[in-house]
């Protein structure tokens, strides 16, 4: 049985942390109505209808519309956390750890643009339990990338005055391209890696 699937916008989206499948295809479902339609205007009728389901099955895997977009928001933050986390805590020179970690970030937010949009800008919907747990996801998602600017800063590597407030601005910008990217568009997922890597390099300040 395969642990990917594709959604309607042509991206295999690695969801292997949810089974059985009928789970699965409920949650990647639910990714797309989010993305297309909102979280508030899409009912859980939707969802299970996009995944070929009742909605008396959905309820036998998610207690609610709400359950779903917390596993989705947490397995989406958890990944960020992960790319951030190799990036920050590989060999090399602050310059070549920011670069790595905007670059992958950026990736991945335009080569799974339809959960990053998912995860990424429907934190509101969240319940305040769920989303005191997400927001603390996204402190430590901050505190990776603001590690790598404070060790370039202290190496000479970086001229930052701020280094709050560029992570802010590294941050936001690497999120952005979950809102705008087109698999269709000029350039690939890759290509704008690279492209915001150097961006941000000269952001910092970095030779």
């Amino acid at each position: 049985m395969s642990t990917a699937e594709e959604t309607t916008g042509g991206e295999v989206e690695p969801w292997e942390e949810v089974t059985p499948d009928a789970a699965r295809r409920l949650l990647i479902a639910a990714v797309e109505a989010f993305a297309e339609r909102g979280y508030h205007a899409t009912t859980t009728r939707d969802i299970a209808g996009r995944a070929g389901m009742s909605p008396a099955a959905l309820y036998i895997h998610y207690k609610t519309k709400e359950e779903l977009l917390h596993r989705i928001s947490r397995i989406g933050h958890d990944k960020a956390l992960e790319i951030l986390r190799t990036a920050a805590r590989r060999e090399g020179s602050a310059r070549e750890r920011l670069a790595d970690a905007v670059g992958s970030f950026v990736r991945w937010h335009a080569g799974r643009r339809t959960t990053a949009r998912v995860v990424q800008y429907e934190l509101d919907a969240l319940g305040p339990e769920a989303r005191a747990e997400i927001l603390a996801l996204r402190q430590q998602v901050d505190a990776e990338v603001r590690g790598i600017i404070e060790d370039g800063v202290a190496s000479g590597e970086f001229d930052v005055l701020d280094v709050k407030g560029t992570t802010l601005a590294v941050l936001s910008l690497c999120i952005d391209v979950a809102r705008w990217f087109n698999v269709n568009g000029s350039r690939t997922p890759e290509e704008v890696g690279a492209l915001y890597a150097d961006l941000v390099l000269r952001m910092v300040g970095a030779d």
